[in-house]
């Protein structure tokens, strides 16, 4: 080596060879610094924050205004704990003055709504509020969202989601829609059939109100047939909870200024008006007042002893209803199961029934003395929009004191608040047709018939005739819909005597499959829903026709086979490659049972039972033998004048004449509309009379009101009325009794919510 050159470099300290800036010193193989050999990997640094402690009160007005008032959500106080930690810990103390926490919770709404979570924003089987966080988190830079940083796989698990969910954002304040939902609806079908779900009573959310919270809540114990002893008591206190928060809101209980020393139940057209509201009194407060009215609302009962009690969540009291007068005047049904509203006076007594004056009183028990009623009604009813909060009753001049109650998903298909929106938006669009199949727009009707007895031979040419009705129709008029309501046999099968039993009723129903093979163009467009009777199987079994517990199982596949067969040969038939409609169908579903269209947008209960009877028979008889009623009208006319407000609706009855009247038949109706309404269930019953299975309870129950009820009562004329925005329709018996070979059914139109009795001779 020549000793006057320049050393070579060690392997070790070669510099790059596209370093700029080479050793300081080469003659002496000085290395490189570290530095530069990390230059092109150092990542940039990042905008640091110092975390604060931020409460979650402080954060709640920005929290309501981002996701209330914006985007329509409800945010949970454990959400808003987790939210308080998250914007302390990424926005510092810069989340108010420079907006970091608003455009967070901004962010962190949008990202809620596009992984399809419910409107009430907190943890739990939807989307995941931590693993929103998580990805935001990881896409922010001084205290801001910064857009394209987050990781690829989160970004595309969004995007998934989104897509999964198209059409399920609500819209915000703006009127638009999160997530492109716009563009998704238009490629959603729009044939109303498409919109069509049968809920069964089983599959229906079973919800409780939560006096404390003051909402529904979901039952989270799994239901049995074989529950403890507490859901019987549970199933009649959550009855008495609801029909009291209803009542609370009423107008004519609520506290408001008074001129004057006279209570008034009657709705006023402007809240400026002096009234006086009416108070409920706890029965156990009874003590010690003999001789003072007071206003009770309870449940009617027979105690032990043989005597009528009213009873309420504090105690009972023997009730004297000799003189009261109803309210309005033969206008509802009074019967032990029922929950009323008595006025009256407290009357105390030393000695009742051999036992000294509070000896067995108390609260929680039967207080002494009785109460003896001037007048009783029921507790009045609540429209459907006051309930769930979707109308203010603007220019009326009235007060709305609406519960409010739109978040709450009572059918599974979705809350007011999330899908109402949207749903009427598609019922809109479905309304204007499909331009190439239709040249008018749809009308969504419904066949109701009730009381199909396949085992006469007269009800198979009657179901001929109907179907031939709306066979020869254009389509656009044909029914969506047709609801076979039981039962189907006059006798209840598989009770001995020697009978055929489930042999018998499959046959029955094959007849019916032969019959309805003669319509394929009804088996092809529309939907048939056969729903159960007291003498259907397989409860018919044990019951022999008796009272049954409700709700009731669909009738069992291995009577509906041929028919099934049937709609499949009609549907292979037709070519559906050009079309959105869907195949027509036939459905087995419980009784009672519901159908949704739209989501939350129509809601029709169906019902079979023989619900008069049953009150002819265990009504309360409040009159005396030989009681003058002109009278004691009079005595008592000044009493009892003010609570003919409380069901204002209905109050006008009570001042009309016999002449006003139409017939017999619409009185009866009307009593029997308002007394189920009123009552909030279809089972108004004490559970011997009719059986309850306790934890399916809330199928039974009508609140909020449907927008249609069909009550199918055999032993009642056909009718259709409306009462506070709820449409009631009575089919009847499909074939009445008479020498007229003569058929009866309802068609109701579901987008005008009117029905209509139909009647031809065959």
């Amino acid at each position: 080596m020549n000793p006057t050159s320049t050393p070579r470099h060690p392997d070790r300290f070669k510099l790059g060879a596209g370093d700029p800036i080479p050793s300081s010193s080469p003659a002496f193989g000085t290395p490189a610094r570290p530095f530069r050999m990390q230059k092109t990997s150092a990542p940039p640094t990042k905008a640091s924050i110092l975390p604060i402690l931020l409460p979650p009160s402080t954060l709640r007005p920005v929290a309501f205004r981002t996701f209330t008032r914006k985007h329509n959500l409800t945010i949970s106080s454990s959400a808003l704990q987790t939210l308080a930690v998250f914007v302390g810990k990424n926005c510092g103390s810069g989340w108010r003055e420079e907006g970091l926490a608003e455009r967070v919770l901004d962010e962190v709404a949008k990202s809620w709504k596009r992984a399809g979570g419910n409107v009430i924003v907190e943890e739990g089987k939807g989307a995941s509020l931590k693993s929103i966080l998580q990805t935001i988190e990881g896409s922010m830079s001084g205290g801001r969202v910064v857009a394209g940083k987050a990781n690829p796989q989160d970004a595309s698990a969004r995007s998934l989601g989104a897509d999964l969910d198209a059409g399920r954002s609500e819209p915000n304040s703006e009127g638009t829609r999160a997530g492109g939902a716009e563009e998704d609806d238009s490629k959603l079908p729009l044939h109303p059939r498409h919109w069509l779900k049968v809920i069964d009573a089983f599959d229906l959310p079973r919800l409780t109100y939560n006096v404390d919270k003051k909402y529904f809540e979901a039952i989270k114990s799994k239901p049995t047939l074989f529950p403890p002893p507490a859901h019987k008591t549970a199933l009649f206190r959550d009855r008495y909870n609801l029909v009291y928060q209803r009542l609370l809101r009423n107008e004519s209980f609520q506290s408001s200024l008074s001129f004057s020393g006279i209570p008034s139940l009657q709705r006023s057209s402007s809240n400026l008006v002096a009234q006086q509201s009416y108070k409920l009194t706890p029965i156990a407060n009874l003590l010690g007042r003999s001789g003072s009215s007071h206003l009770l609302l309870g449940l009617l009962s027979i105690s032990p002893t043989g005597d009528l009690t009213l009873v309420d969540l504090t105690g009972s009291v023997v009730l004297d209803l000799s003189h009261a007068r109803m309210i309005p005047e033969d206008g509802a049904w009074f019967a032990p199961g029922m929950i009323v509203l008595v006025d009256g006076i407290y009357e105390e007594e030393e000695m009742v029934k051999g036992s000294v004056l509070g000896g067995n009183s108390g609260v929680g028990g039967t207080i002494g003395g009785h109460f003896v009623g001037v007048s009783i009604c029921g507790p009045p009813c609540e429209r459907r929009d006051i309930s769930l909060g979707t109308s203010s009753r603007q220019g009326t001049g009235e007060v709305s004191s609406s519960g409010g109650f739109g978040w709450v998903d009572f059918m599974g298909v979705g809350s007011e608040r999330a899908q109402g929106a949207r749903m009427r938006r598609i019922q809109e669009k479905s309304l204007k047709g499909e331009p190439e199949a239709m040249e008018a727009p749809p009308r969504l009707k419904i066949v109701v018939m009730s009381e199909v007895n396949l085992d006469n031979m007269k009800t198979s040419d009657a179901l001929r005739k109907v179907f031939t009705t709306y066979n020869d129709v254009a389509l656009v008029d044909r029914p969506q819909t047709f609801v076979l309501i039981g039962n189907f046999v006059q006798k209840p099968i598989i009770n001995g005597g020697g009978r055929a039993g489930s042999i018998e009723y499959k046959e029955h129903f094959d007849s019916l499959a032969v019959v309805l093979s003669e319509f394929p163009a009804l088996l092809q467009h529309s939907t048939f829903l056969f729903i159960p009777g007291d003498n259907d199987p397989w409860a018919s079994a044990f019951s022999a026709g008796a009272a049954s517990t409700i709700p009731r199982q669909p009738i069992p596949e291995l009577f509906t086979s041929r028919i099934k067969r049937a709609f499949a040969t009609a549907n292979s038939e037709l070519d559906r490659s050009q079309s959105s409609e869907p195949a027509g169908e036939a459905l087995w579903t419980s009784n009672p049972a519901r159908l949704s269209w739209f989501g939350p947008v129509h809601e029709i209960a169906i019902f079979r039972d023989d619900i008069s009877g049953r009150l002819r028979r265990t009504a309360i008889d409040m009159q005396k033998e030989g009681e003058d009623d002109a009278t004691m009208h009079e005595t008592l006319d000044s009493a009892t004048s003010d609570a003919v407000s409380v069901a204002p609706e209905m109050a006008d009855q009570a001042n009309k004449t016999k002449s006003d009247i139409i017939s017999p038949g619409a009185s009866a109706a009307r009593k029997l509309v308002k007394t189920i309404l009123d009552q909030g269930t279809l089972s108004p019953f004490p559970l011997p009379v009719r059986p309850v299975l306790w934890d399916h309870a809330s199928a039974v129950q009508l609140y909020p009101l449907p927008t249609a009820l069909v009550l199918a009562d055999s032993e009642v004329a056909p009718f259709c009325m409306t009462y506070e925005g709820c449409h009631v329709m009575n089919p009847g018996r499909f074939l009445p009794d008479g020498t007229s070979p003569t058929v009866r059914w309802i068609e109701y139109d579901v987008f005008r919510s009117r029905g209509k009795v139909k009647e031809e001779r065959y």
